[in-house]
């Protein structure tokens, strides 16, 4: 009946007429990225020379926090020597949010335009720091006709970089890390295994699961379009998935995902837990061991 709550609709319009649900100026998507040197695909013609497209997604490229994860992102793939990519103002969000909250129509929209614009530059390998945005790409948009690439993870892109000697892990960070899996990226897709290892390879860090971990993780409360609604009644879904990986008494939470970092994030803050835990998204570790020992973290 198309009869959504008010937050979800002011979403939907969002991603209908700016690409984006925050209903932030299109046109200032790839701000993040300004002064870093990272080319557009508009700029480049094609993807020939490219070893990877990266695909921001909306919270890396609009939220001030996850900003943070993006710029992280992008210069491990520099230090690596990545030839890499962005779409820019040709980005657009991948129509979750719509799909999860039941509008099909605007999904299939924006997931024809997006799909329009992959189909242009025909990349070989797209990488996201984005769940979300990885499970569309991967799994669904090839029911709209995309085709031809490979969807990585930065958890996995990290990780073949480090296997191939091109990433180097050498300050040590000697602190008790717990990893929080994010729903698409272990219930749905069954991949856990890049991050942990990578965690691990980490000089000093000591690794702890939870029970409810890998296949048997538990929402960060911003799954399913629920980011984009008010919760009613009850313990809030972050606060009682906080609550859980503090069984580990971690000093950092892992998190691969811009939702579950910010959810986490503000769990941490309503408990008053902020000196003595920290929400870190894997890529901002690493780039924390990829600092030279004499440099503050």
């Amino acid at each position: 009946e198309s009869r959504f709550p008010p937050e979800a609709v002011a979403a939907f319009r969002g991603i209908e007429t700016q690409g984006n649900p925050w209903r932030l100026a299109h046109d200032k998507r790839a701000d993040w990225a300004k002064g870093l040197g990272i080319p557009l695909m508009a700029e480049l013609g094609d993807s020939t020379e490219l070893d990877v497209l990266y695909w921001v997604g909306c919270a890396g490229s609009y939220d001030d926090r996850n900003q943070k994860v993006s710029r992280a992102f992008a210069s491990l793939m520099k230090q690596a020597g990545v030839r890499f990519a962005i779409l820019g103002t040709e980005e657009a969000c991948t129509g979750d949010p719509a799909r999860r909250l039941g509008n099909e129509y605007l999904y299939a929209t924006i997931a024809a335009r997006n799909i329009e614009t992959l189909n242009r530059y025909k990349p070989r390998r797209i990488v996201t720091q984005c769940p979300h945005c990885y499970h569309n790409l991967k799994k669904e948009y090839p029911d709209f006709g995309a085709s031809g690439y490979e969807v990585l993870h930065s958890a996995e892109f990290i990780e073949e970089l480090r296997r191939a000697k091109r990433l180097d892990f050498k300050r040590p960070l000697p602190q008790r890390i717990t990893y929080h899996d994010p729903c698409f990226m272990a219930r749905h897709d069954r991949k856990w295994s890049a991050a942990r290892t990578v965690l691990g390879a980490i000089p000093s860090a000591q690794i702890s699961d939870v029970a409810q971990s890998k296949n048997r993780t538990y929402c960060c409360g911003a799954g399913g379009g629920c980011f984009w609604k008010e919760e009613v009644g009850g313990t809030r879904i972050n606060e009682c998935r906080l609550s859980q990986l503090t069984e580990a008494k971690p000093e950092t939470i892992a998190v691969g995902c811009p939702f579950c970092l910010t959810m986490l994030e503000d769990a941490v803050k309503s408990r008053s837990l902020g000196v003595g835990i920290r929400v870190r998204d894997l890529s901002e570790l690493v780039a924390e061991a990829m600092k030279p020992c004499t440099q503050k973290a």
